[in-house]
Order: structure tokens, then sequence, then C-alpha cells
């Protein structure tokens, strides 16, 4: 798949220095302890006659977080709880850069926060809940619940983190999960889910995987590809894990810019699943689609993309859902233009965590006047909707449904790792 390449940020470590007023910083205050999201917002000024090009915000050394072209910032990070020894930066177009540090503190906004099932999601029997709670109450939570229905309790359980396995029945349910605290106050969060039992459970460690690696600036798939790219897949892994078995994806090389991707064919031609559907009476019957998986890394900061796509193809029709949260260029999610064949930027974070397991859910449909509708992305609890259709592109010959896992390298191909467990994908 085609990239955009990433324009680069000349850092004040390896280009020519410029004098420079600084950088202004006007929200949040240094040492402030805050409820996120934090509100971050500041200007720069230099003496030098080009003015400013860029400002960035870093909330770890090598995380750019958020960047901005121009003088002025002001923005809205969401992060998680912690204190972070935050720098905002500013770089000018004579090569010079100038900082100011800020060091705040997140805390947990009151309430549920459900990290498992995604709100507005399909999933299979037995449904996993995952939540945590926060109380204003100064004795703490006593308990947790999942309502599946309106005073239907199926589960509690003491203090102020749940999670289970619930079984359920197929269809449609309007699940709440509610905190009660020891001040006799209570909160919750409505979870909207759809079970099914079209579902491929724990596909990381599934057979059928095929490798391929993509260069600029056509990015045609390679294998073997030569120095600029390599690659390596351990299944089975039990540490990081959730299930005991996930799997290790590496990517390395001299690049610049290459990607390797990872593809599966479920239904369809070549379907590692059983499920080749030769009269051609399955694929075009689908038109929901449901990519949930947990990934772990500590060193995102090398990363110049991670992508998660689903793709359908029929009657000479090629459906490319392709997400990318950009990690380089400003930690945002990118969405495929099948025909135009280019990523477009939607406005939205991605900030995924190091050294902890985030929690990724995308919906997507083919509409019945076959369009690709981006429906939304859920990261760690938090649900963007997007609304987006596009026309389907050309791809005569392939038929069945496929996902693809993909890792970019950046301007130096530095080496990284990332880690995938209890990938499902399920489809209606």
């Amino acid at each position: 798949m085609s990239k955009h390449i990433l324009a680069i940020l000349c850092l004040s470590a390896i280009c020519v220095p410029a004098a420079f007023a600084g950088v202004t910083v006007t929200s949040p205050s240094n040492g402030v302890t805050l409820q996120g999201p934090v509100h971050v917002a500041a200007t720069a000024n230099t003496s030098c006659s080009k003015g400013i090009g860029a400002m960035g915000i870093y909330t770890a050394p090598g995380v750019l977080a958020f960047v901005v072209n121009g003088s002025t910032l002001n923005t809205d990070l969401n992060l998680d709880p912690a204190t972070y020894k935050t720098v905002v930066e500013a770089w000018d177009n004579c090569g010079g850069a100038s900082t100011t540090p800020v060091t705040i503190t997140v805390t947990a906004q009151p309430g549920v926060h459900v990290t498992s099932p995604a709100n507005n999601s399909a999933v299979s029997s037995p449904v996993n809940f995952a939540a945590t709670a926060t109380s204003s109450c100064s004795k703490g939570i006593g308990a947790m619940g999942i309502y599946t229905a309106p005073g239907q309790l199926a589960f509690v359980a003491n203090g102020s983190s749940l999670k289970t396995n619930l079984p359920l029945g197929p269809g449609k349910y309007n699940a709440v999960v509610e905190e009660w605290d020891n001040c006799g106050g209570a909160t919750t969060t409505p979870v909207v889910i759809s079970v099914g039992g079209n579902a491929f459970t724990n596909l990381q460690k599934s057979g059928g995987w095929a490798i391929a690696g993509q260069g600029p600036p056509n990015f045609i798939d390679c294998n073997p590809c030569g120095p600029q790219i390599s690659w390596s897949m351990n299944q089975g892994v039990n540490s990081p894990s959730l299930s005991g078995a996930s799997t290790q994806y590496g990517i390395g090389g001299k690049g610049p810019y290459w990607d390797v991707l990872f593809n599966n064919h479920l239904i369809g031609d070549g379907s590692s699943q059983g499920l080749p559907d030769r009269d051609h009476s399955l694929v075009p019957t689908v038109h929901n689609f449901t990519y949930d998986v947990y990934f772990y890394a500590t060193n995102l900061g090398a990363s110049q993309a991670i992508e998660f796509d689903l793709n359908q193809f029929f009657d000479g029709m090629g459906f490319i859902w392709g997400h990318e949260c950009r990690i380089a260029g400003g930690n945002e999610w990118d969405i495929w233009d099948n025909v135009n064949q280019h990523w477009v930027p939607t406005g939205i974070s991605c900030n995924p965590v190091n050294n902890s397991w985030n929690h990724l859910t995308i919906q997507v449909q083919r509409t019945s006047n076959n369009q690709l509708l981006y429906q939304s992305i859920t990261l760690n609890g938090k649900t963007h909707n997007l609304n987006q259709n596009y026309n389907p592109g050309i791809a005569p010959g392939w038929y069945g449904i496929t996902v693809n896992y993909q890792m970019d390298g950046n301007n130096q191909q530095s080496p990284y790792t990332v880690y995938l467990d209890q990938l499902t994908f399920s489809y209606q």
C-alpha cells in the first residue's frame, strides 16, 4: 500500500543553531495536578528573519505527542494518569530550536472507565468485560457490577476494578457497568454490544500468516527484499501476554521508510480458517466487520506508524479499510482512500502507551450500495466516531476477506517490536 512520506523536523541537536527568544507556555502551569484531557497552549518567537516553522509537545524523551506548523500551539491531549515531564519545543526556519519544560500530574476523572468491550462493538461469547472506577468519595469504591439489561445484574466484584468473561447468547445488549462507592454514591457507563457467532479469535497465534516487505516509492510487495528491510514474527510468546500466547512482530533494516506487511486470508481464496467459500455464497453477504486487538510495545517512538486493515474483495471490487496510527509526524489516525490511493488524516489523536497493553477496536461497514463506511475507532476505552464514506477500488481476480497488521519504518529504519494478543475479527 502506498504511503505519503512525512516531513521530518530538523532538530536542534543536528542543525546549526539560530538565536531564539523562546517558548511561552500559558497552559498548563508547571507542577500542576489536573484531570485529563490536558489543555496545552503556547506561543514562540525568534530573531530568525524567516520566523517559526513548527511547534511540538514531547510527553517523554523522544515521544512527540503533537506537532503543528507556525508559532502558536493550542490543543487538548488525552493522557493516562501519571506524572509527565513534558517539553514544548519550537523550531525556527533558520535551523534553531528552543524548549520550555512543564511537569504535570494527570489524575483519573471520577467515574467508570470500560476498556473492554468497546461500545457499539460486535463480539463473540464469552464476552470479556474489563473496567476500573474512581470516585471523589474519601472512602473509595466498594464494588462494581455489570448489568446486561435493566434489572439484570450479571456480575459483581468488590473493589475498584472488574475483569470477567460473561457467556451471552446471540443478540444486542444495552449493558451497563456500574460502580458503588462507600459514601452511598454510584456512577455508570453504558456499553452497547452485539453478540454473534461469526468471529475468529486469537488470530495472532493462528496459521496462515503471509509476510512481505514494501518500500518507497511504489511500496510493492517483496519477499525477499534485500537489506533495506528485515522482519520477524514469533508466535506463542508468554510474556508479555494476556492470553499466554501473544505474537511478537519486529521490523528493522537499512531503509529508510520501509514497511512490513503481515496478512492472513480468513474467508475465500487461500482461507486459513477452513472457509474457502467456493460457491461464493458467503463473502458477498458480509457487511459489518470488527477488528479487536491488544498491542504492547516498549519503543513506539521508533515507529513511523502501525497499521490495522480489514479487506474484502469480490466482483472486481476492492474494499480496503486501512487505519494507520501515525507515531512520527503528530500521533494521529489516518484512514485509506481506496480510489485515490492515499491516506486521509482524521484529526483523531493516536497516543498508545509504551510498556502497557493498549486495546484497539475498529468498526467498519460495507454499505448496501457498496461503499466503505468507516464507523469508529476505540483506543483504550475512548471512542471516536468517524462515519466517513469512500468508494471501493478496483481489484480484479481477488476474492475473499482478509486481515492485515503492518509496521512502518521511520527515516532511519529504527528497529522496533510490537506484541499482539487476543486478536479477534468479527463479521456479520
